[in-house]
């Protein structure tokens, strides 16, 4: 299924972290993917599929802190909690992108290793 269109790989790689998201390697797979089914520049496509999927991610960590924040009643009197939240956003965020970018890298050497 490898396309030429760096976006659609990229979005396959997003998949494939999201479903795979139990896993505390998913977004070096989900790289792995992309950069398998690229088969060039795998860094770039990684970084791609980790950005796309990262997205999410911290939209579920936002979501998931915020319903924490709430049911514990510390609302807006504790400022400090959002700025750990945010912190963990950019972490969650970061790390994602980074292990994807890895993954694509691995993936691209995956593909030119087992090239037919």
């Amino acid at each position: 299924m490898a396309t030429d269109n760096t976006y659609v790989n990229a979005v396959v790689g997003a998949a494939v972290t999201v479903c795979l998201s139990f896993l505390g390697v998913s977004a070096l797979l989900g790289g792995a993917t992309a950069g398998y089914l690229e088969r060039r520049d795998g860094g770039r496509v990684g970084a791609l599929a980790g950005l796309f999927d990262a997205i999410p991610m911290a939209g579920a960590v936002l979501l998931l802190g915020g319903f924490l924040f709430a049911f514990l009643g510390f609302g807006d009197a504790f400022a400090g909690g959002i700025a750990i939240l945010l912190l963990v956003v950019l972490f969650v965020a970061v790390s994602t992108i980074a292990l994807s970018t890895v993954g694509g890298v691995l993936g691209v050497y995956l593909a030119e290793e087992f090239r037919d």
